[in-house]
């Protein structure tokens, strides 16, 4: 029976993956898996900031936890499940990319912000002492820059990224 979701082999593009980076540890190793499944299923090219958020939002308990749970994370679900049926289809074959920063061709199969968020979560962690970065860590870097796909969906879901974000800057997670 042939598996749905096709594997990578280390030869196609994106064949080091970001998953396999040993600055992860296992749970965002398993949340950056999840992301390129996702991906790979929805028909995209590189794993994208939604995708991100998607697979945190599926893997990581404190991440949960920072929406309380309730409607918001719901709604917030919901529109990342209709990213593959819906509005998020205008997103296939495209780059992710703000403009900001030059564009990367290839990033470990990352979209050039993805691969800026795996980033900046590495650099947060390293800010508060901590040799791999976490699930917070990375919710934080996606919602960081404006034109991020994963910001168009909190606020698509009615949720204000830039006060997520301000929440998040003081947010020291216990896990280490």
């Amino acid at each position: 029976m042939q598996p749905r979701i096709p594997r990578q082999s280390v030869s196609e593009p994106g064949g080091h993956r970001a998953d396999h980076d040993v600055r992860l540890g296992e749970e965002l190793a398993a949340v950056v898996s999840g992301a390129r499944r996702r991906a790979v299923r929805d028909g995209d090219r590189q794993i994208d900031t939604a995708h991100l958020l998607h697979s945190l939002l599926e893997h990581d308990p404190e991440v949960r936890a920072v929406f309380e749970g309730g409607p918001q994370l719901a709604r917030l679900l919901a529109y990342l499940v209709q990213r593959s049926i819906g509005y998020g289809l205008r997103w296939q074959g495209s780059v992710e990319d703000s403009g900001a920063v030059p564009v990367v061709t290839e990033a470990d199969g990352l979209s050039p912000l993805a691969a800026g968020a795996m980033g900046y979560a590495h650099e947060r962690a390293a800010g508060r002492g901590a040799d791999q970065a976490n699930g917070v860590d990375l919710l934080a870097a996606v919602v960081t820059d404006p034109e991020a796909r994963a910001v168009e969906v909190l606020t698509r879901a009615g949720i204000d990224a830039a006060a997520l974000l301000s929440g998040l800057e003081g947010r020291v997670s216990d896990s280490r």
